[in-house]
């Protein structure tokens, strides 16, 4: 009996034990099946019909859309599907169409949830998934569709067909866009003049709103081509904009920096504009067989190479003309202090002697 009585004391101290530990479950990966019961093709002008709109599209090298639609149980979700012209452009329409009150999705990088609908990037493929709201459907339930439709990240060769992030010190959420044509510049910059930014000579840019101290301003970031253009571009800015003169709430302020050019717009005072343009710094690699061509204008470059062209030709010259007359010169000399070596002596060498009786 005292056995008995000592295992039931035993297993009743281990189930209190059990029960007063609390045990939590984290599902690594949600589990919800969800099944795709349609998928079609539209053309763009169905973009309107998802919240889109098809000259935005259209800018970002869209042709046309795919819809889908997934059910789980009783609930539906549908997918708009989008194919930019590369990653970069997939980015734009991910950054123009995000909105503040978006937020990001939990261990699904690059998608953001809001009212109704989430936007996820993948590559060159820009995707909304809308929904009608449901208390029923978790959040679970709904990251499982996500990462069924698109993943937890989009591939390591996509991100690097993206531009460089912007400082993320003092950003608004949502604010920051990709621009690569005047339809959408002129949608986020309305009272800028988007012509001077130079799309046509290969310019991408990147506007954001930043709050100092209760007070914003709008940075611009623009990328070109090669450092010359930019230099261009910055003095044609100065000149119709006025960039570094204080002018009240219109002022612009600005710098450039190798193939960047980076303005402040709607700054209330130069304080607030000078805080926001020293978080924008470019890092050059230069590499020891491509010299930094700096400033220099294009045409002194080429003439700068083509007096390093004539100069390796003088030297490859001279060292043949040096050649020769030192082959001359150690005939003569071996052939004065012996006599007997041929190398003195090369007009023996074009006799053939057969040596005959």
């Amino acid at each position: 009996m005292a056995k008995f009585a000592l295992l039931a004391a035993g297993l009743l101290a281990t189930a209190v034990a059990a029960l007063a530990q609390k045990s939590s479950v984290i599902p690594l990966v949600p589990a919800a099946n969800w099944r795709l019961v349609n998928s079609r093709n539209l053309p763009l002008e169905a973009a309107r019909d998802c919240g889109s709109d098809p000259a935005v599209e259209n800018e970002y090298g869209v042709k046309a859309l795919e819809e889908r639609t997934y059910r789980l149980d009783n609930f539906s979700a549908r997918v708009i599907i989008e194919q930019a012209q590369d990653p970069s452009a997939g980015y734009g329409l991910y950054t123009y169409y995000r909105t503040a009150p978006m937020v990001p999705e939990k261990g699904i990088d690059f998608a953001v949830r809001g009212p109704g609908e989430s936007l996820m990037l993948r590559g060159p493929s820009f995707v909304r998934v809308q929904w009608k709201k449901d208390p029923a459907l978790s959040d679970n339930d709904f990251r499982a569709l996500l990462i069924l439709v698109g993943g937890t990240r989009p591939s390591r060769n996509a991100l690097a067909g993206l531009p460089p992030a912007l400082p993320a010190e003092g950003m608004v959420p949502g604010s920051e866009k990709y621009l690569i044509g005047m339809e959408v510049a002129h949608r986020v910059l309305p009272t800028f003049r988007a012509d001077l930014i130079g799309f046509a000579q290969g310019a991408e840019a990147q506007v954001a709103a930043y709050s100092i101290a209760d007070k914003q301003a709008t940075a611009l970031a623009i990328n070109y081509p090669t450092p010359q253009i930019a230099r261009v571009r910055f003095g044609a800015l100065e000149s119709f904009l006025g960039v570094n003169r204080e002018r009240g709430h219109d002022s612009v302020f600005g710098k450039r920096q190798g193939s960047y050019v980076f303005l402040i717009l709607n700054a209330e005072t130069p304080s607030l504009a000078d805080q926001v343009l020293r978080r924008f710094t470019v890092q050059q690699q230069v590499s020891w067989d491509q010299r930094y061509p700096g400033d220099k204008p294009f045409g002194l470059q080429l003439f700068e190479m083509i007096i390093a062209n004539i100069i390796i030709i003088m030297v490859v010259a001279g060292s043949g003309v040096f050649g020769g007359i030192a082959i001359v010169l150690s005939r003569r000399v071996v052939a004065r202090l012996f006599p007997d070596w041929s190398w003195g002596h090369p007009e023996e060498e074009r006799l053939i002697r057969l040596n005959l009786r």
